[in-house]
């Protein structure tokens, strides 16, 4: 016997293993008991119990990727207006950090958008959401978010993770942690893109430290969401289960030497698998949709002329329209979370025309899932998320060697996310900027309190739903802020 296997002999973890058939054999049988319980496919696949009574059950995040300009969609300024070509107040530019602007020669810059409030709430809205703005009674639209992070893929990694660093688990998989799945030949964690994909990419839908079964699953556009899912030609499916047969019996002979509790998540990723041979196309076949359903989101829409940063592989708007329509199958299907991602909104130049493409893009497929979800009885419990990581600035860019200010640089101070459905207020707009939408006037809120938020809706207390990892008991929201819910938001 080598001295490694001589040490691992004789931990307690091998006396709990031989002494009571084994923690990890506990857990291994609580799982796999899941998988060969009944037939019915959304059978609720038990995590640990929510905290307290939760308003929402599924989550669908609508991820901006590049950042999408609020003082063009959402937080009207005609001060801003008034001040265009102006200098700003040079107080306001010290120690600030920017990704191309010039500050020292940088002059305000308007917005040519039309704005007009909506709905008998009266939320403002740019006439390139005209779509949207008809849902202003559903959306909560919370426009005094601000960030640490002013470059993409540290703030898409905050957003998405609490931390600007890398192997944190994204939001999606702490909930699938906390709460588990209702499906059980679904991933209880779904990511879609559209355009040309984010800066941060998978990074954002990682599992981090805890089990792998708890990342996204990222399903590709079209009719064959995942490579490999079918058998290859003459591989019987009884064939197929006496090879995961086998190689189960192998991981769990493994999992009894080593006690690598990531083997578990291997055994139940290729038990998923298997499963979603029969679920994934039925999941992604949209025949049985009614025509009206699939004119109302868009999917057989053409992509206009332009696009640029978001014209993608010149699929665009039919991707995300699908995508969007495939949230809505999803959320029937018992699947917690999904991630919509689209880039780019990074508008250093052009903004108006690239704008005008991004939202168009956006604008009628995300109207009818929240017309579709409240249709069907789905939207009070179905939270949607609209948002980016950060927010873009009021000055215009005024990068080296380009004559004109045409674009907006990158700003952490101060961005808007929208909120629908899953127990929030609608028709509230929450906090507000100052005159030129430079910082929150008030109610400011941070992303860390905006996801401790996110959790309270699904009954979990952020500081609680915690997971050990190199001596700290790690959470979503970082653990030196204090962070806070904002119960204003809630019905």
């Amino acid at each position: 016997m080598n001295s490694y296997h001589q040490f691992t002999s004789d931990t307690r973890r091998d006396f709990l293993t031989t002494s009571a058939s084994g923690i990890g054999g506990i857990a291994l049988h609580h799982m796999l008991s899941k998988e060969l319980a009944a037939n019915s496919p959304k059978q609720k696949i038990l995590g640990p119990k929510p905290h307290f009574a939760p308003r929402a059950k599924n989550c669908i995040f609508i991820f901006m990727a590049g950042a999408p300009s609020q003082l063009d969609l959402f937080d009207y300024k005609p001060k801003l207006n008034e001040l265009n070509g102006q200098k700003m107040n040079a107080d306001l530019l010290k120690g600030k950090r920017f990704a191309f602007l010039q500050k020292e020669s940088a002059v305000l810059m308007g917005s040519p958008r039309k704005f007009k409030q909506h709905g008998k709430s009266g939320m403002w809205f740019s006439d390139l959401l005209p779509r949207t703005a008809t849902c202003a009674d559903d959306i909560c639209m919370v426009r005094s978010m601000h960030t640490d992070q002013f470059n993409h893929h540290p703030g898409q990694l905050q957003m998405q993770c609490g931390e600007a660093r890398f192997g944190l688990p994204s939001t999606g998989s702490w909930i699938n942690y906390g709460l588990g799945t209702e499906n059980r030949n679904l991933p209880g964690y779904i990511v879609l893109t559209a355009g040309r994909g984010s800066s941060g990419g998978a990074t954002l839908w990682q599992s981090g430290f805890l089990p792998s079964n708890y990342a996204g699953v990222r399903l590709r556009n079209g009719s064959n969401p995942l490579l490999n899912l079918e058998n290859p030609r003459g591989l019987p499916n009884e064939l197929q289960r006496a090879g995961l047969d086998a190689l189960q019996s192998l991981n769990k002979t493994h999992h009894r030497m080593n006690k690598d509790p990531e083997i578990l998540s291997r055994i139940a990723n290729y038990e998923l698998a298997f499963r979603m041979q029969s679920a994934a196309p039925e999941l992604v076949d949209l025949s049985k949709e009614k025509m009206k359903t699939l004119d109302s989101y868009g999917v057989n829409r053409a992509l206009p002329k332009g696009g640029g940063r978001g014209k993608g592989n010149g699929n665009a708007y039919a991707d995300f329209s699908r995508n969007c329509l495939l949230a809505r199958r999803m959320v029937e299907r018992g699947v917690r979370f999904i991630n919509i991602i689209h880039a780019s909104w990074d508008h250093h130049s052009n903004l108006n025309q690239e704008l005008e493409f991004n939202a168009g893009m956006s604008d009628q497929p995300v109207a009818a899932l929240i017309n579709d979800l409240k249709e069907r009885g789905l939207l009070d419990e179905t939270l949607v998320v609209w948002a980016g990581e950060f927010g873009r600035t009021p000055l215009g860019e005024n990068r080296r060697g380009r004559e004109a200010n045409t674009g907006r640089d990158h700003h952490p101070n101060a961005f808007t996310v929208l909120m629908a459905g899953g127990g929030v207020r609608g028709g509230l707009t929450y906090g507000s900027t100052d005159e030129i939408g430079w910082e929150p006037e008030e109610n400011p809120v941070h992303v860390n309190d905006f996801q401790a938020t996110l959790l309270h809706l699904f009954g979990l207390d952020h500081e609680r739903l915690t997971y050990p990892d190199a001596g700290v008991e790690r959470r979503l929201t970082s653990i030196t802020r204090q962070s806070k819910v904002v119960h204003e938001l809630f019905t």
